[in-house]
C-alpha cells in the first residue's frame, strides 16, 4: 500500500476521533458503510470500473481472512510475475475515490483489486469480463466475534455499546457491509462458476502451503515447488501479522488480532450459539457453501 494512501488513511483515523458515534456509518442502497472510508463518491465512482480478464480480484465478508489473503496474493503475483510486492493503490475498492480510480484504471497488469462488498454491488464489468474472484469465508461464529473486535478497535467505525448489542446487529444485517448470510447466499448461487474460486479461513489456517498452489494455479499465476513453500513460510498469520506494522502502520494491530478458530467460544451464551445454529440451518444448511464451512466441526 503506498505512503500516501496509508498517510490519508491514518488522517481519517485522526478525524474519526473527533466524530459522534452515530455519525460515523451511512446508507447505500441499503447497505451501511463507513462514512470516511466509503463516501458516496467513491461508491459511485467504482459503478463504472473497467474490469480486465487478467485482475485478480479478492471478494471477502469483512473480518473472513481478507488482509491476510490479499498479502498472500501479493506474494503470489510478485513471485511469478518476477516482480517486487508491494501495494499499489487501496486494499478495497471502495476506499478509492474517483482520483483513486483513475491510478486504479493506468496500473498495469496484473491488478490486485479486493472488495468486501456483497456480489450483486461489485461492478458490473467483472461480470462481463469473466474476471476471476477468490472469495474468502470464515465460519460465522468466529466471524462476529472478530468483527465486534475489530469494530471497538477502528476509530472509522462505531464502537459497540457491548457483545450482546453487537451480536444482535450482525444477526439482523446491521453491520457495515450488511449480512454476512446475505452474502453467502449471493455467492452460493455463483459455487459452480468457473471463474469463481471459494476458499475459507479455516482450509487456509489448516493447510496454508495446498492453498497457496490451488490459489496460484487459479490465477493462471506459475510458482515452482520452492516459491510456494517460500510463500508459505512468509505467510503464516503470525508472519503477516508482524510484516503488518511496515506495511500498514498501526492499523496493523486493528486488522489483525489473533486469527484462531474456535475464539467464539469465549464471547457466545447458549442463547446465541442455539441462534447462530438456527440462522446457518435455515440459510447455507444443505448448501455447497454450507458443506465448504464445515459448520459442524467449527461450530460446536
Amino acid at each position: 500500500m503506498n505512503n500516501s494512501f496509508l498517510a490519508k488513511m491514518q488522517s481519517k483515523v485522526e478525524m474519526a476521533k473527533g466524530m459522534k458515534e452515530d455519525d460515523k456509518l451511512y446508507r447505500y442502497k441499503g447497505v451501511l458503510y463507513p462514512v470516511l472510508m466509503s463516501p458516496e463518491e467513491n461508491l459511485k465512482a467504482i459503478e463504472t470500473m473497467e474490469a480486465r480478464v487478467d485482475d485478480v480480484v479478492l471478494v471477502a465478508y469483512p473480518k473472513c481472512g481478507f488482509n491476510w489473503m490479499l498479502g498472500v496474493l501479493n506474494k503470489i503475483i510478485a513471485a511469478s510475475t518476477g516482480g517486487k510486492a508491494e501495494f499499489k493503490f487501496p486494499a478495497m475498492m471502495e476506499f478509492g475515490g474517483p482520483e483513486i480510480q483513475e491510478v486504479i484504471r493506468q496500473a498495469p497488469s496484473p491488478r490486485l483489486l479486493g472488495t468486501h462488498m456483497h456480489p450483486d454491488n461489485i461492478p458490473e464489468s467483472f461480470s462481463a469480463k469473466k474476471t476471476k474472484m477468490l472469495v474468502m469465508f470464515r465460519n460465522p461464529k468466529d466471524t462476529v466475534v472478530s468483527f465486534y473486535h475489530f469494530t471497538n478497535k477502528n476509530p472509522v467505525l462505531p464502537t459497540a455499546e457491548s457483545w450482546d448489542c453487537f451480536f444482535s446487529e450482525f444477526m439482523s444485517g446491521q453491520v457495515p457491509w450488511g449480512s454476512y448470510f446475505d452474502h453467502a447466499l449471493a455467492w452460493e448461487k455463483r459455487v459452480n462458476d468457473p471463474n469463481v474460486m471459494i476458499v475459507t479461513f479455516e482450509e487456509l489456517k489448516q493447510d496454508l502451503s495446498e492453498g497457496v498452489q490451488r490459489v496460484s494455479d487459479f490465477f493462471g499465476l506459475s510458482l515452482s515447488d520452492a516459491q510456494v513453500q517460500a510463500i508459505t513460510e512468509e505467510s503464516t498469520f503470525s508472519a503477516m501479522k508482524e510484516s503488518s506494522k511496515e506495511t500498514l502502520g498501526q492499523m496493523g494491530n486493528v486488522i489483525f488480532r489473533k486469527g484462531d478458530v474456535g475464539d467464539w467460544k469465549n464471547y457466545f451464551s447458549p442463547d446465541q450459539s442455539q441462534e447462530m445454529d438456527t440462522a446457518f440451518e435455515k440459510h447455507l444448511a444443505g448448501t455447497k457453501l454450507g458443506a465448504k464451512l464445515k459448520y459442524d466441526l467449527y461450530c460446536n
